[in-house]
């Protein structure tokens, strides 16, 4: 352990850092091996709407079994203090909807599927 004093706007800390050595690393990754939890699962084949950016879905414009155009409002996503709109990207049926109002999203999020 080495000790150091960092000032941060004018205000001194004393704090302590441990090198690692070649054989700490190792042990990391046996870390993030362990298992993830399961993501909801969408059905098989279909177009899968996922979430552009994180947010808060402001509305949910559609059902499971709605009929859907290309270029319809599905959602509305609030990201940025903006309200973006999440479009159909093809004609179909929507088969799931992963998300409800007032949800919190990720990007990447499954959002609904479409077939």
């Amino acid at each position: 352990m080495k000790k150091y004093r960092v000032t941060v706007n004018g205000t001194a800390y004393e704090i302590e850092l441990e090198e690692l050595t070649g054989a700490a690393p190792a042990a990391a990754p046996a870390a993030a091996t362990a298992p993830a939890p399961a993501a909801a699962a969408a059905p098989a084949g279909g177009e899968q709407v996922t979430s552009p950016m994180p947010g808060t879905i402001l509305s949910v414009n559609v059902a499971a079994g709605d009929a859907v155009k290309r270029g319809q409002v599905l959602m509305i996503l609030e990201a940025m203090k903006m309200e973006n709109e999440i479009m159909c990207p093809c004609d179909g049926k929507v088969v799931s909807v992963n998300t409800s109002k007032g949800s919190s999203v990720e990007s990447g999020t499954l959002l609904c599927v479409i077939q």
